[in-house]
């Protein structure tokens, strides 16, 4: 809600933040050379002493992006986004806007810093793959990686279940998303979240 309710320019910065798990520091110091417009990926220089990584961005998210290169005309050198003072500073007046807006004082509680939790949180629910997580933000420690995957409660999990007694059956039940869990009776039971 508080992305959408960001103008253009902001819309895309937060949403990259978003996608990716960037620093904003890291967001701030990146220039054309960093990019790869025609994929949509991104080669930050990592912040903090962190190890390097290459970062995708979702299709919606690079479409803005290209939009901003073109409509600036920036040179490969130039950085492309804000500082991450002024970043915070548009984070914190469009939430507290949208947040009177829809009567919603709760989202005043957002950090900038906190998509960088979002997009951790998300990963490691999508694929519970803590090293996938880590080697995304970019630590050296796993430690690190383990206090960002906190904002989604996993023990609510809801799945949908299916079975398969031929492989033609699996096959099928793997194609449209489900993942083997076992198997009983010489049935192999499957599921997917709702």
């Amino acid at each position: 809600m508080i992305i959408a309710n960001s103008g253009a320019k902001y819309s895309m910065v937060f949403s990259i933040l978003r996608d990716t798990g960037l620093r904003p520091i890291e967001l701030h110091r990146l220039t054309l050379r960093n990019i790869g417009l025609e994929h949509g990926i991104i080669y930050p220089e990592t912040a903090k002493g962190g190890s390097a990584r290459r970062l995708k961005l979702k299709p919606a998210t690079l479409a803005m992006l290209k939009k901003y290169v073109t409509e600036k005309d920036l040179k490969t050198n130039e950085k492309l986004f804000p500082t991450t003072k002024a970043m915070s500073h548009v984070w914190c007046r469009v939430r507290n806007r949208t947040a009177k807006k829809l009567h919603q004082p709760e989202l005043k509680k957002y950090r900038l810093y906190d998509l960088r939790h979002y997009f951790a949180t998300m990963l490691y629910h999508k694929t519970k793959l803590i090293l996938l997580v880590k080697a995304k933000l970019g630590h050296k420690n796993i430690q690190n990686t383990l206090i960002y995957t906190h904002l989604v409660n996993f023990t609510e999990d809801e799945y949908e279940t299916a079975t398969a007694s031929t492989v033609e059956e699996a096959c099928k039940l793997i194609n449209v998303g489900y993942e083997y869990v076992t198997e009983m009776e010489g049935i192999k039971i499957f599921r997917k979240r709702k």
